[in-house]
């Protein structure tokens, strides 16, 4: 709730002359200041949180496209370095494009469904759960009433494929995973509507057919899928992450568990009838979340994002996992491919205590050999590996956890001017908003910031999809009513000048000619401070601007109330009158502004009023007020329009005057 702006807060109070804003009610001012302060103290700590909030406002028509309809559910497919944004909907495929510079464009394509087989069911439409560039075309796929289908999409012209199960589910709401290799693909979709409901991860197109045993996951929600190419092409990997349901029934235990899976993408099955359609290399891990130090634990996967190494070791891949608990808390944990690796290559396994097999379970085998059926059967029966996957570092904690609900995330390593290599955290939270959180420095001494939350829409709504690309540094979110593009470096979102700049933290941003700008859009090196302790001490002002003194009039006995606009959430904002503090707003506060309340206005309270804002080692002022008693607005009033007056006289004589002195 957004307080009014300073005025009067009482209207039995005897009358004032106000020179600035509006007066408001002081009874309803008065109701609302307990409850703004409930609700702050009921938010714990905020330095978790973003330091800004900030509304993604775009270019005029050149940012956000609406769909002209409600998608209730929407696939995004983007391909980097393109302007270009798929997104499949309710019976329909929209290409959105954003060219640079230009008014973006939206083109539709309908694909509606069979419907004459599901007259007295729901989702009789075709959503769209699937986009994917092949070398015919685009790939779609969707549920066709219950009936999965696909189609080409060549140049506008859609070519039915007909009927194909695993590719999309039989409703939009059903969890599903598809991956793509090559002429391979991996499912976890069910091929019967009503028979098979035991999720199984398959390759339903590659070599052979293969799926999972029944038995080693218990109700699993699949996250994230991918093929990792290691030394040797025999030992190349499918990891999958996902959640399922705790085996561990106690009433303390969490609900839930995260795990990755591994497979050996050559895998051809079995020697025995029971093994020769099942993955003969499944094995699973437990992925940790938790803070020791704080004793928090977060058990539920939300999603994943892997972000390769630069240098194109597979082993240092980042593995980007958030995780929440039961109160919707979230954590972000950082894991390597190479831990998971050494896990599935070391560990025992969990409940097994005879000596392993071999080859040993999990273990990859060239020239396409088979799994021995012994092999097979010990891992069968004890899927699991005994060690845990723990996240990168000496502590072996989380990369941060906040009281924020996070959902998706996806990851940007950029290079700041100087020289320093940052990993940019974009995280969607449940209210529809992004956070934009930094990483910096190395795991062992990072430093990790929350510099905003962007509000991405028009009109506040959850985010279905998002898509990052890097080559061209933008963010394309999807909800359902629009599809936005929100570039990487928003630099003008961030006031107070240098300090205001810097102060952000923001490695796409820097001061260049009393500008905030993109350092990808200035030409010449761009001022960014070396210190995220105190960024401000970098510029070459060593203090900041100060506020511009606004006056007004009041009687005595008035009540008022002075609003300061909370900009930074993690700066303490305080009231000084003279050299008091009369009020003080903690980080945290759910108010975007600091109000001080003047019950009664005496002779004492008039004077000049400070809004300061406290960050760190910064100070700013952020307002300055003068309140005014009534009859010394007034005799400065009748002073100025003296002076004034007198002026205008002067004005008018002084032609006459210098032509007298000329003539004599």
């Amino acid at each position: 709730m957004t307080p009014p702006p300073p005025g009067r807060a009482a209207p039995s109070a005897p009358r004032t002359r106000v020179l600035s804003p509006p007066a408001r009610s002081g009874l309803l001012l008065r109701l609302l200041l307990p409850l703004w302060a409930a609700a702050a103290s009921a938010q714990g700590h905020p330095r978790s949180g973003p330091r800004i909030s900030a509304v993604w406002k775009g270019r005029a028509g050149q940012d956000r496209v609406e769909f002209g309809q409600t998608e209730p559910h929407t696939v995004l497919f983007h391909e980097p370095g393109s302007s270009s944004v798929w997104v499949g909907g309710r019976g329909k495929v929209y290409l959105f494009d954003f060219p640079e510079g230009k008014n973006a464009s939206v083109q539709m394509v309908n694909i509606g469904s069979t419907k004459g087989s599901c007259l007295d069911r729901q989702d009789c439409d075709n959503y769209i759960t699937l986009l994917e560039r092949r070398s015919e075309g685009l790939l779609v796929c969707g549920t066709n009433a219950r009936r999965p289908s696909c189609w080409n999409l060549v140049n506008g012209t859609v070519v039915p494929l007909g009927e194909m199960r695993g590719y999309a589910p039989f409703s939009p709401d059903e969890n599903s995973l598809v991956l793509f290799e090559g002429d391979e693909v991996y499912s976890t979709i069910r091929k019967q509507e009503y028979n098979g409901k035991i999720p199984r991860f398959r390759r339903i197109r590659g070599e052979s057919e293969l799926y999972t045993s029944d038995t080693v996951m218990q109700n699993p929600q699949f996250i994230k899928a991918t093929i990792v190419h290691q030394d040797q092409a025999y030992d190349d990997k499918i990891y999958y992450f996902f959640r399922e349901d705790n085996p561990d029934k106690n009433p303390e235990a969490p609900l839930n568990v995260s795990r990755v899976a591994q497979l050996c993408r050559g895998d051809q099955g079995g020697e025995s009838s029971l093994s020769v359609s099942k993955w003969n290399t499944f094995l699973k891990a437990m992925l940790v979340c938790s803070d020791a130090a704080t004793n928090k634990n977060f058990n539920r996967l939300q999603d994943v994002f892997l972000l390769p190494d630069p240098s194109g070791q597979w082993r240092d891949t980042r593995v980007y996992g958030v995780f929440s608990n039961p109160w919707n808390y979230s954590a972000v944990c950082v894991y390597s491919l190479g831990d998971i690796d050494k896990v599935f290559r070391t560990s025992s396994l969990k409940g097994y205590h005879t000596g392993l097999p071999n080859p040993r379970p999990g273990k990859c085998l060239p020239d396409q050999q088979p799994i021995p059926t012994e092999t097979f059967q010990v891992a069968d029966s004890h899927p699991e590996v005994a060690q845990r996957v723990e996240p990168m570092g000496p502590l072996k904690t989380p990369l941060f956890h906040s009281k924020y609900h996070y959902q998706k995330v996806a990851v940007h390593r950029m290079q700041a001017s100087h020289g320093e290599t940052f990993h940019v955290l974009y995280l969607t939270t449940d209210r529809g908003t992004i956070h934009k959180v930094v990483e910096s420095g190395e795991r062992e001494h990072n430093l990790v910031f929350n510099i905003m939350e962007i509000q991405p829409f028009r009109r506040a709504a959850a985010i279905q999809a998002m898509s990052l690309d890097a080559d061209r540094r933008k963010l394309y979110v999807s909800s359902q009513w629009e599809v936005s593009q929100v570039p990487l470096d928003l630099c003008e979102v961030y006031g107070g000048g240098c300090h205001g700049c810097l102060m952000s933290r923001d490695p796409y941003c820097g001061w260049d000619q009393d500008h905030c700008v993109s350092i990808y859009s200035s030409q010449r090196s761009v001022l960014q401070s070396m210190n995220p302790m105190e960024p401000h001490k970098e510029c070459p002002n060593p203090k900041p601007d100060e506020a511009p003194l606004q006056k007004v009039s009041l009687a005595r006995n008035s009540r008022y109330y002075l609003s300061c606009p909370m900009e930074s959430r993690h700066a303490t904002y305080s009231w000084r009158h003279e050299e008091n503090v009369e009020q003080s707003c903690e980080p945290g506060h759910q108010s975007p502004n600091c109000i001080l309340f003047i019950e009664n206005l005496t002779a004492r309270q008039y004077g000049h009023y400070r809004c300061e804002a406290q960050e760190g080692s910064y100070l700013r002022e952020a307002q300055h007020w003068e309140l005014l008693p009534e009859d010394r607005a007034l005799a400065e009033q009748l002073m100025g329009r003296a002076r004034a007056l007198a002026a205008s006289i002067w004005l008018g004589i002084l032609p006459t005057l210098v032509l007298s002195l000329l003539v004599h």
